[in-house]
C-alpha cells in the first residue's frame, strides 16, 4: 500500500467565527450530498511542500464533512525525484530533455505505486492526484474511480518536450481531461473557458497561520539573531531558481543603500522530493557573501511552522519575487498576517493581490523601489496589510477550498 499519512482531526465548527455564515451553511448542505464518498488523495511527499500543507487540513475537514477521505504518499526515491523535479522545472519553462532512461524511471515508480494501491484491496469513488509526480500511479483497478488531477507548477509556458500532443509520454494522457484538471492559474486565463480553477488555500488555525502575539513573535525572531527593533524583509519559499532568492538579495542590497538598518530573512523548506534544494541553498549562501544582516533558515535549522509564523507576523515587508509560480501559498500566508506584500507578477500571484493589497513587480529594481516605499511610509504599509488580510479571508481560507472540492465531488458522483 502507499504510505498512509495520519492527518489528524479537525472540525469545520472551529472555523465558524472566521468564515462567512453562508459559506459555512453551503458546506453543510454539500456534506449531506457527498456523505460516504470514498476519496483517496495521492501526492509525492508528506512534508515540505504546499500540497502537503493543504492536505493536513483538507483531509480531516473532508472526514468531518462525512467523506471517507484518505491520503497516500506514493513510493519514491532519489532517482525518481530527480526526474520529477526535471518535469516540474520543464513545466515552468526550463530546458529539459526527456531521455529513455528518465521516462523508464518515472514509469517504473508509478507502476510500483499503482501495484501497491491495487494490493490494498480498497476501492475508491474518486482518486485525487496532486503534483506532477504521481499522475499515472492511479491506473490500477483499485484506483478506477474518477481522477481529478492537480499541479502546483505554473504550466502556462511548458517546454514542448514534456507536454504536447506529439509525445507518447505517460503523464500526458492523464492531463487531458480539462474538465477535471486544476492547476496554477495564469492571470490571463481567469474567466476563460477550459479548466475550472479551485485555487489553493491556507488553514487560519494551523500553527503557521494562527494568531500569534507580538511579544511571542519578537521573542522567537530574536532567538534566531534577527533584531526585531530593526526593519526586515522576508521571503519564505523553497530554495530554487524560480523563487529567485538571488534576485531578492540584489533587491535588499539596493534597499540597504537608502535604509542601512534593513535586514533580510530567507526561509526555505527542504523537501525530500526536491533534490536540487541543497545546491541552490549553498548558491544562495555564497551569494550572501557573509553579510551579517542576511539570515538563511530552513526546517533543518529548527525553523518550523511557529517560527515561520513569527517571521511573517513581524516582517516589515513580505516578498515573493518568483520568476515562475503556480499559486504561491506563502503569498496568502503573508497577506493573512496583514503584512504589506511585494511579489512577482507571475503565475497565480496576481489573482491573490486584490487592488491595493500588494505591489506587483517585474524585476529587481522595481522590487527594491517597492520595498523602500513601504519601509518609508508605514501608514501606507498598514493600509495595504489590512486590505490584503480581508481579501484572503474572503477567498483563500481552507473552508472555501473544502466547499469547492465537495461541489466537484458532488458533480463527479452525480449526487
Amino acid at each position: 500500500m502507499l504510505q498512509q499519512v495520519n492527518a489528524g482531526h479537525k472540525s469545520l465548527a472551529d472555523y465558524r467565527s472566521i468564515i462567512r455564515r453562508d459559506l459555512y451553511e453551503e458546506i453543510q448542505d454539500l456534506s449531506e450530498r457527498v456523505k460516504g464518498a470514498r476519496v483517496l488523495h495521492v501526492n509525492a511527499t508528506a512534508f515540505g511542500g504546499g500540497v502537503a500543507e493543504i492536505l493536513y487540513t483538507l483531509v480531516p475537514l473532508m472526514r468531518d464533512a462525512g467523506v471517507e477521505a484518505e491520503w497516500g504518499v506514493m513510493l519514491g526515491a532519489e532517482p525518481f525525484f530527480n526526474v520529477t523535479k526535471g518535469f516540474h522545472n520543464a513545466l515552468q519553462g526550463a530546458p529539459y530533455d526527456l531521455t529513455i532512461e528518465s521516462r523508464a524511471i518515472y514509469e517504473e515508480y508509478n507502476r510500483e505505486s499503482a501495484a501497491a494501491l491495487e494490493r490494498s484491496g480498497k476501492e475508491w469513488d474518486i482518486v485525487f492526484v496532486h503534483d506532477p509526480s504521481p499522475p499515472s500511479s492511479s491506473t490500477s483497478p483499485a484506483g478506477s474511480g474518477r481522477r481529478p488531477s492537480g499541479s502546483g507548477a505554473a504550466t502556462s509556458t511548458p517546454r514542448p518536450r514534456t507536454r504536447g500532443p506529439e509525445l507518447p509520454f505517460s503523464v500526458h494522457p492523464r492531463l487531458r481531461r480539462p474538465d477535471l484538471h486544476d492547476e496554477g492559474v495564469h492571470p490571463a486565463r481567469r474567466g476563460a473557458p477550459g479548466p475550472r480553477h479551485h485555487p489553493p488555500a491556507i488553514d487560519p488555525l494551523s500553527p503557521k497561520n494562527m494568531a500569534l502575539s507580538t511579544d511571542d513573535a519578537r521573542f522567537i525572531t530574536n532567538q534566531f539573531g534577527v533584531d526585531p527593533e530593526r526593519p526586515f524583509l522576508l521571503q519564505v519559499s523553497r530554495f530554487d531558481p524560480w523563487k529567485d532568492p538571488l534576485g531578492v538579495i540584489d533587491a535588499y542590497r539596493m534597499v540597504k543603500e537608502e535604509i542601512p538598518e534593513v535586514q533580510l530573512v530567507l526561509v526555505g523548506s527542504m523537501a525530500h522530493d526536491d533534490p536540487e534544494g541543497w545546491d541552490y541553498w549553498y548558491k544562495t549562501v555564497n551569494y550572501a557573501a557573509g553579510d551579517s544582516d542576511i539570515f538563511l533558515f530552513s526546517n533543518l535549522t529548527n525553523v518550523g511552522a511557529i517560527e515561520v509564523n513569527a517571521f511573517q507576523s513581524l516582517a516589515d515587508v513580505v516578498i515573493q519575487k518568483s520568476i515562475r509560480e503556480g499559486f504561491g501559498l506563502v503569498v496568502t500566508e503573508g497577506l493573512w498576517k496583514a503584512r504589506p506584500l511585494v511579489a512577482g507578477r507571475v503565475g497565480g500571484i496576481p489573482m491573490q493581490v486584490d487592488q491595493g493589497g500588494g505591489i506587483l513587480v517585474d524585476n529587481v529594481p522595481e522590487a527594491a523601489a517597492a520595498c523602500t516605499k513601504l519601509l518609508k511610509d508605514p501608514e501606507f504599509a498598514r493600509r495595504m496589510g489590512r486590505h490584503g488580510k480581508e481579501h484572503v479571508r474572503e477567498h483563500y481560507l481552507t473552508p472555501r477550498l473544502l466547499r469547492d472540492d465537495l461541489k466537484l465531488f458532488a458533480e463527479l458522483l452525480n449526487v
